[in-house]
């Protein structure tokens, strides 16, 4: 079992990186060291205008005695150590590149040369970059599907349990919980079934950094039995853009010094003290606030989703979904609204919003439009919002070029028979010579690309796998039904990247 999170411990309140940083920062020390702007004295004016003196002077770096050199714990050591304790693992890495750093660590540490992991279809790009860099083989696990609104949700312990039967020795098990529209899989289940096949199980939670700190969310991955978890601290925490958090816990089944050793491996030798600085900050505010600004939020939240459920055409997916195939509980921070029968696509609807009122949502699909929420979420907006959508609503006309005449059942579900394993590993495939071809010449030939359609956001073809005829109709049904290919090299599908013969 990982160790109980410490949310309120003596030291929590303090935050030791950024009181570092800021010490130094502010005392007016002569810099005759990196980086050229000396504290904003050497900045750009419309720079400095745009950040202000207290971000230069604050961004330093890394090697300042009594910052991250001197006696150990250093003061990054100790804020690192506090991060772990409040989330319940046993170690944390801060990244500054975000979970993709984290997710490439991770595949470098347990996924090497050769090696098999089991990888959640789902799961993100920057996974199978990962795989790229490590030279790991994949076998794939299929989540869950949604056949009304398109939605990918978790895997199933079950379906967990069947693809760690099939093939292997699986160095590890890849899943992700939640899902972009705030789904979570079965963690805990799904770990038993990994633990019993010698499987250690890492849950990619970017989306679910705030969970386990209110007892209306999901527990955290670590808390419900995975290993190693991944958390966005971002996307709803509040820590700048670009950072996050690598969570580990010391039971034997990883090698947390492998793991350490990738992510040095993948850092910049530059790191930014304020991407730092703001992760030790925003861990501070999770584990001595976090509780009291997630009740706030989550009420405010219920709030909303009631008054836009009266919206005539809108519909609300969140708590009532738990229970279906994938769904283990669900994450009251986001909103999911359903617009089909408003007439209008969530693009339509998304647009029509910027425009009038100059909100922007975080994802638009043809079904469904998506708020994310942060922790400390400001009321006033939230208590709005249901207003505002439902004068949108009101007084836009569905574009009939973007909906008329389309089959958006072709938006619900990738094609049924996605290949378990690629042809060659997604090393051979990225590094290998490459061309363009048209689409229809691609066919039978080896995708140097990863092509997801969105919705339902599934990866559709990965490097290494083999081109097939039903993926090409399938991607082309997506374009002309106005869908967004992620990863494509051409947006539009008229090319696409093979190995070279």
């Amino acid at each position: 079992m990982p160790p109980e999170p410490q949310h309120t411990n003596a030291e929590q309140p303090t935050a030791p990186y950024l009181e570092a940083v800021t010490a130094y920062g502010l005392r007016g020390s002569t810099r005759f060291h990196v980086p050229g702007h000396k504290g904003g004295g050497g900045a750009d004016p419309g720079l400095h205008s745009a950040l202000g003196s207290a971000a230069l002077l604050l961004d330093v770096p890394q090697d300042i005695r009594g910052i991250d050199v001197g006696p150990s714990p250093t003061p990054y050591e100790r804020a690192e150590q506090l991060a772990a304790q409040a989330y319940g693992a046993s170690h944390c890495w801060f990244l500054t590149n975000g979970a993709t750093q984290g997710n490439h660590a991770l595949c470098l540490a347990l996924a090497g040369l050769g090696k098999h992991v089991l990888m959640q279809r789902n799961s993100h790009a920057s996974m199978i970059d990962g795989l790229v860099l490590s030279g790991g083989l994949p076998r794939f696990v299929a989540p869950e599907y949604d056949p009304e609104l398109g939605m990918a949700h978790g895997v199933t312990p079950e379906a967990l349990a069947a693809a760690l039967a099939e093939g292997g020795p699986y160095a590890a098990a890849f899943i992700v919980s939640p899902t972009y529209y705030g789904m979570a899989a079965d963690v805990e289940a799904c770990a038993e079934v990994a633990h019993a096949a010698g499987v250690p199980l890492v849950v990619d939670c970017a989306w679910g950094s705030h969970f386990g700190f209110h007892a209306d969310l999901p527990g955290s991955p670590l808390q419900l039995g995975a290993d190693a978890m991944l958390a966005s601290t971002h996307k709803i925490v509040g820590s700048l853009t670009q950072s996050a958090m690598l969570l580990a816990v010391d039971n034997g089944r990883l090698d947390l010094g492998a793991i350490a050793r990738a992510v040095r491996l993948v850092r910049s030798t530059s790191p930014n003290s304020l991407l730092l600085a703001s992760l030790d900050a925003a861990r501070r505010q999770l584990a001595v606030h976090g509780e009291l600004l997630l009740d706030r939020t989550i009420k405010v939240a219920a709030r909303a989703r009631e008054a836009i459920a009266r919206i005539p055409g809108c519909a609300i997916v969140g708590e009532q979904w738990v229970g279906r195939p994938g769904i283990a509980a669900w994450d009251p921070l986001r909103i999911v609204i359903d617009v089909r029968q408003t007439g209008l696509t969530g693009y339509e609807v998304a647009g029509a919003l910027q425009a009038s009122y100059d909100i922007y949502v975080e994802l638009a699909t043809h079904s469904t439009v998506v708020l994310v929420l942060g922790m400390g979420q400001p009321v006033e907006p939230l208590d709005r919002v249901a207003h505002d959508l439902a004068e949108t609503v009101k007084r836009t006309k569905p574009s009939r070029s973007a909906v008329a005449g389309l089959d958006l059942s072709v938006l619900t579900q990738p094609p049924a028979e996605l290949p378990a394993e690629p042809a060659v590993s997604p090393r051979e495939a990225f590094l290998g010579a490459s061309e363009a071809v048209p689409v229809s010449a691609a066919i039978g030939r080896i995708s140097t690309e990863a092509v997801a359609g969105y919705p339902p956001g599934v990866p559709t073809l990965l490097p290494g796998e083999m081109v097939t005829a039903e993926v090409v109709g399938y991607l082309k049904a997506l374009v002309t039904a106005g869908a967004r290919l992620h990863g494509a090299a051409d947006p539009t599908f008229g090319t696409l990247r093979v190995l070279a013969r």
